[in-house]
């Protein structure tokens, strides 16, 4: 697991110290939830400088047009507002993505479908080095999509820390119950008598995600449609089943955030492992480019 905080400057530059911030966040999520350290390796980004020089070296196969058409950047970039004002690390980011996955050789990625054009420029940029090189350097990947392949924020737009559109893993009953009650649902469902619309709607999206049961699911989704069904009545239910996931997972976080320096030492060990993979990657493609002469 990669804590992405270089990525995360291409557009939070000039707050670098919330970027600082957020490793130990991060971390504390990945731990909440469930990951343990000595199965899968955490590491963070910034003190892996062989992914900044693959990044670099990466650069020079891909053109600045390619970047521009790929539909994850563009909607990024209009969702950000940047227009033609792009921070040039923003509009590479993809390049980045793709050292991190070659970096450590990665076949399967877990990722989200808004994230399957960053799958497609990864693997243009292996088959380019594997051109230069004449023969296989890195491997290519594929994804790894969940049956969400991807969660609308409470607003039905990216679901992003940065658009404060996200339910954290911290998230208190009461921070639930407010961001629930906020999600955008159907405008045309007035009044609970009126047939609603379950597409696009972000209530049933989580329901959908995480209730476990899906035969009651599906039945809310009929009686929506049929009409009889109030907006509250769903949402009072989703506050429920979003605080059986998440009360376990905010109590662990919870203990852990007591320590933090021992969740740095968590990060500190994973990356020390991870220079070991990126190391050896990064001298490969440095021969695929001619630059192995020792000094």
């Amino acid at each position: 697991m990669l804590i992405a905080d270089l990525q995360a400057l291409t557009d939070n530059a000039g707050r670098s110290a919330d970027v600082r911030g957020n490793i130990v966040e991060v971390a504390l999520d990945y731990l909440a939830v469930g990951i343990d350290p000595a199965v899968t390796t955490i590491a963070l980004q910034s003190a892996l400088p062989d992914l900044a020089e693959l990044t670099v070296l990466y650069l020079n196969l891909v053109s600045v047009a390619r970047l521009e058409r790929n539909p994850t950047v563009r909607a990024e970039i209009e969702l950000r507002g940047f227009a033609r004002d792009i921070p040039a690390g923003f509009l590479a980011y993809p390049v980045s993505q793709a050292a991190d996955i070659t970096g450590f050789r990665a076949t399967l990625v877990p990722v989200g479908n808004d994230q399957l054009p960053m799958i497609e420029q990864t693997n243009e940029i292996v088959r380019r080095i594997a051109h230069i090189a004449g023969r296989q350097i890195v491997p290519e990947c594929r994804a790894l999509l969940s049956h969400t392949p991807r969660l609308p924020g409470v607003d039905g737009r990216k679901a992003s820390k940065s658009l404060g559109n996200a339910i954290p893993l911290a998230a208190t009953r009461d921070e639930i119950r407010t961001l629930v009650r906020a999600m955008y649902t159907d405008p045309g469902h007035a009044r609970a008598s009126d047939p609603g619309t379950v597409e696009g709607n972000v209530v049933f999206a989580y329901l959908d995600a995480f209730d476990p049961d899906g035969e009651a699911v599906a039945e809310l989704k009929a009686h929506y449609r049929r009409g009889g069904l109030g907006d509250m009545t769903l949402k009072r239910r989703l506050e429920e089943v979003l605080e059986e996931l998440i009360a376990p997972i905010r109590d662990r976080r919870e203990i852990l955030a007591s320590d933090p320096e021992r969740v740095l030492d968590v990060v500190r060990e994973g990356t020390e492992r991870a220079r070991n993979v990126t190391a050896g990657v990064l001298a490969d493609v440095r021969e695929a480019f001619s630059l192995d002469l020792a000094f």
